[in-house]
């Protein structure tokens, strides 16, 4: 039987349920059958929302290439970003993707008037009082190694803190890092692929 899960991947875990090495995974935080394995995945030092499933229909028609869909980030950056750069990230920047450069597609970019309501990160990220760290809202059809990343360092306001907030109609609304809940087949699927 197919199951599905959203969860808050916190920061520093890896998103695979062994490491081989004393770092933490998913096992450490998520107490699923040995099926279940975790859709496209979040870096190391990134979190926020992840799909778990033994469902592999799921898993390529979310990362196939072929199937652009909304994955929504909210990023936290150094400095105070201007304009100029939202713009950048909207029509897209020149980056490095395994040696090649390559330009992202076009992509929805904003900053948050007022500061999202996040949990705490353990440790928290440096704060510099002469130094403003505002919060941008990114939504991108696509998700390259470390995309998000490499987007604002090219503008030159580099990630500090970066939650995956929304994969399609899926959002990780008041989870928390650690938290996990089950969702239905229909559900998954109508929020997805609004089927």
């Amino acid at each position: 039987m197919y199951q599905y899960f959203i969860v808050y991947k916190p920061y520093d875990v890896l998103s695979q349920f062994s490491s081989g090495t004393d770092r933490k995974t998913l096992k450490d935080f998520f107490n699923v059958s040995a099926d279940i394995y975790p859709v496209g995945r979040l870096d190391n030092d990134s979190e926020g929302l992840l799909l778990l499933t033994n469902d592999k229909q799921l898993n390529h028609r979310l990362l196939h290439p072929s199937f652009a869909h909304e994955r929504e980030y909210w990023v936290q950056v150094d400095g105070a970003i201007t304009e100029q750069a939202i713009d950048q990230l909207q029509n897209g920047v020149e980056i490095n993707i395994e040696g090649k450069i390559y330009h992202t597609k076009k992509a929805t970019a904003s900053i948050f008037i007022t500061e999202p309501a996040v949990p705490a990160r353990n440790p928290p990220i440096r704060f510099r009082k002469e130094i403003p760290a505002p919060w941008i809202r990114l939504i991108l059809t696509e998700g390259k190694n470390r995309q998000v990343r490499k987007m604002t360092a090219k503008t030159g306001f580099p990630t500090l803190r970066l939650i995956r907030y929304r994969i399609e109609g899926i959002e990780l609304g008041s989870l928390q890092p650690g938290e996990m809940i089950s969702l239905s087949k229909t559900d998954i699927y109508k929020k997805l692929f609004h089927e």
